[in-house]
């Protein structure tokens, strides 16, 4: 699957378009692929639109980039990329990326185990291999 970098402010950044699901609902998002990110993390609303309650998950902590001890709640979904879709065990944040942002992240767990990543900033481009593929 290959994709293009995306243009915000004067940066370039690797956000690709995902759907994110539970039960019969969905969204679309946008995401950073985010190498440093431990998990896949979506903002608190979109946990509300896919109908997920905070009660049926497990909250958890993480540390952010600028020391902050941050909450989190866990539950699996799935994410949908390139046409494919994958269960993950997403975390959901209120203010996400501080409010700032207008998408969410996928890291290791939930991205990286599925995927060889190849950035190519000088060409803009970025290359999904799926390692789940049949042999």
């Amino acid at each position: 699957m290959k994709f293009k970098y995306r243009l915000y402010g004067d940066s370039r950044r690797p956000v690709i378009p995902v759907i994110i699901s539970n039960h019969g609902s969905y969204i679309q998002s946008e995401v950073l692929i985010d190498s440093g990110s431990d998990r896949c993390f979506f903002d608190q609303e979109i946990a509300e639109v896919l109908g997920i309650d905070q009660d049926h998950c497990t909250k958890q902590e993480v540390f952010g980039v600028g020391g902050k001890i941050l909450s989190y709640y866990t539950y699996p979904v799935m994410m949908t990329v390139g046409g494919k879709s994958y269960s993950i065990e997403a975390g959901f944040m209120k203010f996400l990326g501080g409010g700032i942002v207008p998408y969410g992240f996928v890291g290791q767990k939930g991205f990286f185990e599925n995927f060889i990543v190849r950035f190519d900033l000088r060409n803009n481009g970025i290359e999904l291999e799926d390692t789940n593929r049949s042999k």
